[in-house]
């Protein structure tokens, strides 16, 4: 990381009882992704949230 940038290549993506897929937030590391991913889960039902990592290209 030698250009001042910093990377966070792990994502949470949360689907609703639509189907629908969002993006909730990017995060450094899969443990802090995961943690996120976790309290969001308990908030209420038909909401699914899972932690994705980043491809090299920056897509999922």
């Amino acid at each position: 990381m030698n250009d001042g940038t910093v990377v966070l290549p792990w994502l949470v993506i949360r689907q609703d009882d639509n189907g629908n897929c969002y993006r909730v937030g990017r995060y450094a590391t899969k443990a802090e992704a995961q943690r996120i991913a976790d309290r969001l889960d308990d908030r209420g039902p038909k909401r699914l949230y899972w932690v994705e990592r980043l491809n090299q290209n920056g897509g999922r």
